[in-house]
């Protein structure tokens, strides 16, 4: 007897399997500080350290980046990741009542 409610069954009990299925890989995106006047070069290098989990020296550069050229890169993630670390951002610098601005662009 044969199983019609499985499209994929074969008549002799095998399962036919699709090898046309193509998986893509999910969309990166760029998590980026920008600069302020008023937040401080130590909360900034505090923030990289617990949300993104630099070592000391690189959240150095990258807070310098950031007070330099007005932006710094802080890692790139899937969307709910980024935008993840984006709000946890917000959220800390709230907080502390600085302005910081966190954001996220396709990579």
């Amino acid at each position: 007897m044969q199983n019609n409610s499985d499209p994929g069954a074969i008549s002799d009990g095998s399962v036919k399997l699709d090898s046309d299925i193509v998986l893509q890989e999910p969309r990166m995106y760029r998590v980026i500080l920008h600069n302020d006047h008023y937040t401080t070069m130590e909360f900034v290098v505090e923030v990289l350290m617990k949300v993104f989990h630099k070592q000391p020296a690189e959240a150095t550069k990258i807070m310098l980046d950031v007070h330099k050229r007005g932006i710094g890169m802080c890692g790139v993630y899937t969307f709910d990741i980024a935008s993840t670390k984006v709000a946890h951002v917000h959220y800390l610098a709230k907080q502390r009542e600085f302005p910081l601005k966190c954001s996220l662009e396709e990579a």
